[in-house]
């Protein structure tokens, strides 16, 4: 009886050892299973590319008055340097560009909101849309100035004391503005536009003696007057680079499309193209 006590307990034990051991299996399985579920979640989740390539449309985001970068000609179409490097990239994409123009006020806004899958209109880096986008790598390199009147006796920035310049709200000439207080304080007023394109009529109309814009947009404006109408101020301390704006969260994939295309695009010619077209050299910076 001792003995068979003793072998049914070995038994008992066995069996228990068995189930014990079934269920550490199971756990482990399980919480394999659960963190090959959240790690293949976390890498499918970023369907950028996929939606571009479903929609069979790359809806980029401008604004329409930012030439050369994007504006519309006398036909009212929408042309421009920004433009034709989008579309030769959704091109070789495979598929077609959809320029799409936002309030450049909340051109963010309308990113995140999914209404177009990218900016793409001469967007400046600075540190707030760092935080808030998923930048590119830079493609081009730009310098903020002040635009004034060809006869006007302004020679510099501190010459503009107590004067009225104009901005483009959303910009980042704006910013700089408003963070450069010990200049704006000087200032008579300083007027916001929503585009560049009426805010030139006013400073050739006298409304304002200066404009603080983009250099890319001084350039082409000022090559489209009368020579002499108007003139760039030389002191401007203001640099900056234009990179290509993604949704802060999901969107790696489309933005790494995106610069594998741009680096086969500089690598055969069609960006110097391109740009040679419009600035009559590369003026590309894209690596």
């Amino acid at each position: 009886m001792k003995k068979i006590s003793l072998a049914l307990a070995a038994m008992m034990m066995a069996v228990l050892f068995v189930f014990a051991g079934c269920g550490e299996e199971t756990t482990s399985s399980t919480v394999s299973n659960a963190n090959t579920s959240t790690t293949s979640g976390e890498a499918t989740a970023d369907n950028s590319l996929q939606k571009v390539l479903d929609a069979g449309v790359l809806k980029m985001g401008l604004d329409d008055s930012f030439p050369p970068m994007g504006f519309r000609n006398e036909n009212s179409e929408i042309i421009g340097f920004d433009l034709d490097l989008a579309a030769e990239v959704a091109k070789r994409m495979g598929v077609t560009l959809e320029p799409t123009v936002v309030d450049w006020n909340s051109n963010i806004m309308e990113l995140d909101s999914g209404n177009v899958d990218c900016l793409w209109n001469g967007f400046s880096i600075d540190t707030e849309r760092m935080e808030k986008t998923n930048l590119s790598k830079p493609y081009m390199k730009n310098r903020m100035v002040f635009v004034v009147l060809g006869n006007s006796s302004y020679t510099d920035q501190a010459s503009l004391e107590g004067k009225k310049v104009g901005v483009q709200n959303g910009s980042t000439a704006q910013r700089i503005l408003e963070e450069n207080k010990d200049f704006t304080d000087k200032l008579a007023n300083v007027a916001d536009y929503k585009e560049n394109v009426t805010a030139f009529m006013d400073l050739e109309s006298g409304t304002i003696d200066a404009l603080f814009v983009d250099e890319v947009v001084a350039n082409y404006i000022l090559n489209q007057k009368e020579e002499g109408k108007l003139r760039i101020l030389d002191d401007s301390p203001y640099t900056e680079e234009y990179a290509i704006a993604f949704k802060k969260q999901g969107s790696d994939a489309l933005k790494n499309k995106v610069e594998e295309i741009l680096l086969q695009m500089k690598n055969d010619g069609t960006m110097a193209e391109i740009s040679t077209r419009w600035f009559g050299e590369d003026v590309t910076t894209f690596a």
